[in-house]
């Protein structure tokens, strides 16, 4: 279980890293699976992690499930773990790149 303050940090830091907004998530995730022939359903494009981050921006917080305070700290776990503060936003690695982005975090974009 999670307290007040630990779930007011949390959010604030999940959307701090998550710096892109549900628009930009949901179609980097179409884009991401589609190929020359064929484009995802919107509901079933990118990986499961992508998708969880998509539907707890489209949530207020009092809606939080213990599955998206899960999803949350993995996505705030993952995104300071991988982050290159030296290299940042003009970061050259694309397969990085496009894994951040994959959970709601682009490094070329500006900070929030």
């Amino acid at each position: 279980m999670t307290d007040a303050l630990e779930m007011d940090a949390l959010w604030d830091e999940f959307h701090s890293v998550v710096n892109m907004t549900s628009q930009e998530l949901a179609a980097w995730l179409r884009v991401r699976d589609a190929d020359e022939d064929t484009e995802p359903l919107p509901e079933q494009a990118g990986p499961p992690t992508g998708r969880h981050v998509l539907a707890i921006l489209q949530k207020r917080r009092m809606d939080l499930t213990d599955d998206d305070i899960r999803v949350m700290r993995q996505v705030v776990e993952t995104v300071t773990a991988q982050q290159d503060l030296y290299n940042e936003p003009e970061a050259e690695d694309d397969d990085r790149r496009h894994r951040l982005m994959s959970i709601g975090h682009d490094p070329l974009k500006a900070g929030k």
